[in-house]
């Protein structure tokens, strides 16, 4: 328990500290924001900055540092370690430089921004890696949500249509269809912070049943550090993908330009990205303690939790929720992983529209227009959500951590271009080029070679990806 609330305080502490650091070197100013500029109305509208605070954190968190943690937590209390300082040094910098970056560039979408600094070719790559990922996202966050929801009713006795998966996945999916293209002001912008708040509380519901529980135990880092996953999977890097919302991940970059468009004041990029990255991590952090406490830890893991797991999502969050809270509680939790996943689905249909918006110029004041795009998206929504779930979210994960390495390099591009301290994005970037490389050379679902091969190219790679940005650095910059 000691290391957990130590790792609390970090988190905490980075944001006021570490923050601050990448607030300073970025340097924001009194620039007129694209929100006051353009607002037209749909996308772009100026909003209070808890609104943008509540709104961005929904839009980056959905199951994400729920069922990844708890996934996380099969590792054992390691995992603690890297939710806490890849927050700090990665996440939360990824986040900042995303929002940002999209704001200096009147919004533009991250594909758009990674065009402008790291090249065409690069420009490309994104906006099919974007589009992809989008799609993947709110799939899996139309997916999840429909699964708890007969979980749910299932508990009750309910049976008949409302009991049928497939039903609840396209009413998420006509609700995306109208979220997807109407004013960001009109639902998001109104109801969403609410959300927001239950998602908060909901943590702290779980931590605070585990405090007050005296059958759970937080274990300690320093007594438990090792690899405790039960089915021996290694920590590097498979762990660092599959906790990706909550450490760091890219698909974050892709709902940062949303609040970029709707920002009064560059100074408010601290708290709207870096803190809702931070919080992220803290509800990360309480979902990962509830893995490896609730579920007793013998020689390993044991496989109550791998079980739970392998149950679904749903299962999973209902089990922990149960467990901590109880009957009174649960009510408050389920709202919260239901409504707070469909949330971010939503919001990843939308971001696609505007990634493709961007990328073949179609103008989006226009309600027909944005119609144009929305149908094809979310109809590929729904064929992807009839896929094998554990495959869609494996790729997934992969392809998040790669956008977000990818994103990584596009600040340091920047940071180069404005004379600034680069390695402040440079860094974290190579190891997130490790990260990336490694699993895709070793994952099963990629090329599925040995651990003795994909370290060291996987090691290798990233440190030829350094070398190419160090040279670019040294090439003179054109006037």
């Amino acid at each position: 328990m000691i290391s957990f609330i130590i790792c609390l305080a970090l988190l905490i502490g980075g944001y006021f500290v570490y923050g601050k650091v990448v607030e300073n070197t970025f340097a924001p100013d009194d620039r007129e924001t694209p929100a006051v500029r353009i607002n037209d109305g749909v996308d772009y509208v100026v909003m209070p900055q808890w609104k943008l605070f509540l709104v961005q954190l929904l839009n980056i968190a959905g199951l994400g540092p729920i069922f990844g943690a708890m996934q996380g937590a099969l590792w054992g209390p390691v995992v603690f370690l890297w939710i806490t300082f890849g927050t700090i040094f990665a996440g939360g910098v990824h986040d900042y430089f995303s929002g940002m970056l999209s704001e200096r560039n009147d919004g533009a979408s991250i594909s758009e921004v990674c065009g402008i600094y790291l090249g065409n070719v690069m420009k490309n790559v994104m906006r099919v890696f974007s589009v992809v990922l989008l799609v993947m996202v709110g799939t899996v966050f139309a997916v999840g949500p429909a699964g708890l929801i007969v979980t749910l009713l299932g508990n009750k006795g309910v049976t008949g249509v409302l009991a049928n998966p497939e039903v609840w996945l396209w009413i998420i999916l006509a609700y995306y269809f109208v979220a997807t293209f109407i004013s960001i002001d009109k639902i998001i912008g109104r109801i969403y912070p609410l959300f927001g708040i239950c998602l908060i509380v909901m943590a702290v519901g779980v931590i605070v049943g585990i405090f007050t529980n005296p059958n759970y135990t937080i274990p300690e880092i320093w007594t438990h550090f090792t690899n405790m996953h039960p089915a021996g999977k290694p920590i590097w890097s498979f762990m660092f993908i599959t906790v990706a919302c909550g450490a760091i991940s890219g698909f974050h970059s892709t709902q940062s330009p949303l609040m970029a468009r709707c920002m009064k004041s560059e100074k408010q990029g601290h708290f709207v990205f870096y803190g809702a990255m931070v919080a992220e991590g803290v509800i990360a952090l309480i979902w990962a303690a509830a893995g490896c406490s609730i579920y007793k830890i013998t020689g390993g893991l044991s496989t109550g939790l791998n079980d739970i797991l392998a149950n679904g999502q749903s299962a999973a969050i209902y089990d922990v929720c149960i467990k901590t809270m109880g009957g009174v509680g649960v009510a408050l939790a389920m709202i919260g992983v239901i409504v707070c996943p469909i949330t971010s689905g939503d919001t990843a249909f939308r971001s696609a529209r505007l990634v493709l918006a961007d990328w073949f110029k179609v103008d989006q004041n226009k309600m027909q227009k944005r119609l144009m795009l929305c149908v094809p998206l979310l109809a590929v929504g729904a064929f992807v959500g009839h896929l094998d779930y554990a495959i869609v979210w494996r790729y997934f994960s992969w392809t998040n951590q790669t956008l977000a390495m990818i994103v990584l390099w596009t600040a340091s591009m920047y940071l180069f271009r404005e004379k600034k301290n680069y390695w402040i994005t440079a860094v974290p970037a190579t190891f997130m080029s490790a990260v990336s490389m490694t699993y895709f050379f070793c994952a099963e679902e990629c090329l599925g070679l040995s651990t003795k091969v994909a370290y060291p190219v996987g090691i290798i790679l990233a440190a030829v990806f350094l070398g190419i940005f160090i040279r670019a650095t040294k090439k003179p910059m054109k006037a």
